[in-house]
């Protein structure tokens, strides 16, 4: 292979795929800033990841059947193409977190750029939660999973090309054969563990690899392929007009970029994260691209909206304006301990596409266009590695705790921290359970012979941490999903989507048979939200909703009462103990903001005292009490806890005791309060 400078040979430059790669970046700033008004917008990633496996592959494909083909040079050219601006992202990035981030929060900043660094972002984020999750949006370079992925795809596709060229095997029968690998492990894993599929290289690089086989297409056109689009072409004109049919195609460019348009138009408008993502869902987005780019730059669509200037503009800056705007919007929602106001948000918006076009025209064109030398190069790796070095350094001295002095401990703020393990399976409870829970769901256990099952939603999985992770000896199971009730008969939907949440009696049903040492079922959920239609301080309306699976319609305090006592019913049959706990209050507020004031805020606003008034407790659960007595009623045998005196005295209610938190978000109590709720628990017997 040669060696030689600038020897790679490039596509055409086509206007069009910089006018996708407007629509796909977009997209993804719109549904980070927006994520109500865009439901799918995460979905450009997708996008991108097929323009990229097109434009990376017709590359290879090109230059290895040439004889042309550098690793090096194509190496470097990625390292010109990839380092400058995220080299200006993450020093940015570290400079604002110095200044605005607390000491475990600028620690967890400091490991993931060293996994932006290192471009394996996506398994970091992967050992710790959901793209979806709430804690999610507080990380600032959150959003680099993508390119960790498609760095690892550059890595690996290149080598193998080349290794497979040298062996003369067939380089389409490798890429068909390694895209259905990669697709059957995508429909199987987001079944068992959705988190994993949606991160795991193997899991996503079908969808670059649907664009190498759309650069093989393009480069060897087969004359039956040829003959069936010009039979499609003549029919579509016939379809659409009265004159014969040119037969230039044109009539099936433009059906193809219309229908790949409407396809991303659904995809955004449809697809949400709780209907398994990626999965099946991903080939909307991705067969969408193809018959965009496959449609070609005379194609009606391309030529007109694609190919235009502002369209071209936003392409051209989109990998820069990709980098800026979810740092900047993350670090708006950690000063603003919440949701920014709408103005905040689209401040931060534009203030990223600025930065973006500044970025590409000082510094991304500049370094990538400039000089090609090895000193470049060295110079950009150095600086890449520094860097990451100096985010394992920030992560390894615990955030630097120096760097700004507060009336309150450490330790009082490390009670605000998720414990991450109990929100995410791991896989080892469904590989104990041997089968799959599904989207969405969570199995936990800290033991092999458990005698408390836990079930219920993320409240359930809060209550119970302290038992998980061994601060108290309950030998505990957990199975649960969030936003999901145990309802029999009927189920839970966020807005129109409906969850998977009629599967989790069924499921708990399995590991009572699974399990005869399970003597104690522990029911907990966060009642007074699915039917009130409206969440707690902070929170703005609910669109969860409960629904009957026979289609039946009641009231929504119905259908609670009635699932739920028919699951408590089934398991008293079952000769279970069977205990409710009610939900503990919510705290209505982020509880950091119950400690300090932030040393940098947008809007200035004052220490809150993190308690309430207990009446106003009483009465948003007031509705919800008089279920779960009527459940009780129905089911005398029904153990109930009350764990509202742990949290409140005869007129307030505190998110501070013994100067520890008790809550780690505005509803879900933390660890240090699990271990004052299952120790009461315990020593009232309703616990082992």
């Amino acid at each position: 292979m040669s060696a030689t400078p600038h020897a790679l040979s490039h596509p055409k430059y086509r206007a069009d795929i910089d006018g996708l790669r407007s629509v796909a970046v977009l997209s993804v700033v719109a549904f980070h800033a927006a994520p109500d008004w865009i439901h799918g917008g995460f979905i450009g990633v997708d996008i991108f990841f097929v323009i990229s496996g097109f434009l990376i592959s017709t590359i290879l494909f090109s230059n290895l059947e040439n004889d042309t083909f550098s690793l090096r040079e194509f190496y470097a050219r990625r390292i010109k193409r990839i380092f400058p601006s995220l080299l200006l992202v993450l020093m940015a990035t570290y400079a604002i977190g110095w200044w605005v981030l607390l000491a475990g929060e600028f620690a967890q900043l400091g490991k993931h750029i060293t996994a932006g660094a290192l471009f394996v972002s996506n398994l970091a984020l992967w050992s710790e939660a959901g793209y979806f999750d709430i804690a999610a949006e507080t990380k600032p370079l959150l959003h680099l999973w993508s390119l960790g992925i498609e760095e690892q795809f550059y890595i690996l596709w290149p080598v193998l090309l080349m290794l497979t060229w040298k062996r003369k095997y067939n380089l389409l029968t490798l890429t068909l054969a390694f895209g259905a690998i990669s697709m059957a492990l995508n429909l199987k894993g987001i079944a068992k563990n959705p988190t994993a599929t949606f991160y795991s290289p193997q899991t996503r690089f079908w969808e670059l690899l649907c664009g190498s086989l759309l650069a093989w297409a393009s480069l060897h056109p087969h004359p039956k392929a040829a003959a069936l689009k010009g039979t499609l072409d003549r029919w579509i004109h016939r379809m659409l007009y009265r004159s014969l049919p040119p037969g230039d195609g044109k009539a099936l460019a433009n059906a193809l970029a219309l229908a790949g348009a409407a396809l991303l138009a659904l995809g955004f408008l449809k697809i949400r994260a709780e209907l398994g993502f990626p999965g099946k869902w991903a080939i909307a987005p991705v067969l969408g691209a193809v018959m965009i780019i496959s449609a070609g730059q005379g194609a009606w669509f391309n030529r007109v909206v694609l190919s235009s200037r502002l369209a071209v503009w936003f392409g051209l800056i989109s990998f820069p304006l990709y980098l800026w705007h979810w740092p900047l919007l993350s670090f708006a929602r950690i000063m603003e301990e919440g949701l920014p106001r709408a103005d905040i948000r689209l401040g931060a918006v534009l203030l990223a596409i600025v930065l973006a076009w500044l970025t590409y025209r000082l510094v991304e064109r500049p370094i990538r266009f400039g000089t090609h030398n090895r000193l470049t190069i060295a110079t950009l790796c150095v600086l890449m590695a520094g860097m990451g070095a100096l985010g394992y350094y920030t992560f390894r001295q615990n955030g630097l705790g120096f760097r700004m002095q507060s009336q309150i401990s450490q330790a009082l703020l490390d009670q605000t921290v998720e414990p991450s393990n109990t929100r995410l399976s791991d896989g080892s409870c469904e590989k104990l359970l041997n089968f799959a829970m599904g989207p969405g769901a969570v199995c936990l256990t800290n033991s092999s012979a458990p005698e408390v099952l836990a079930v219920g939603d993320s409240h359930a999985m809060a209550l119970y941490s302290a038992a998980l992770l061994g601060k108290v000896p309950v030998k505990t199971m957990l199975i649960g999903n969030h936003g999901c009730l145990p309802l029999m008969g009927y189920s839970v939907q966020d807005g129109a989507l409906n969850k998977n949440c009629n599967a989790l009696p069924d499921q708990a049903f399995k590991v009572l048979d699974r399990y005869p040492s399970i003597h104690t079922v522990a029911l907990a959920t966060r009642g007074p939200f699915y039917f009130s239609g409206q969440g707690y301080g902070m929170e703005g309306p609910s669109n969860y909703s409960i629904f009957a699976l026979d289609g039946t319609k009641t009231s929504q305090t119905d259908m609670f009462h009635k699932g739920y006592s028919q699951f408590v019913k089934e398991l008293l049959l079952r000769k279970k103990d069977v205990v409710l706990v009610i939900d503990p209050p919510e705290l209505g507020e982020n509880p950091k903001g119950c400690l300090f004031r932030r040393p940098v805020s947008i809007l200035e606003k004052p220490v809150s005292t993190c308690t309430q008034d207990k009446s106003k407790v009483v009465a948003r659960q007031a509705v919800y009490r008089e279920l779960v007595e009527q459940i009780r009623t129905d089911n005398p045998a029904l153990k109930v806890y009350d764990p509202i005196d742990l949290f409140c005295d005869d007129a307030r209610c505190y998110g501070l005791r013994d100067k520890k938190l008790l809550y780690w978000d505005d509803d879900h109590i933390a660890v240090w309060a699990s271990e004052l709720v299952l120790g009461d628990m315990r020593k009232r017997k309703f616990l082992p």
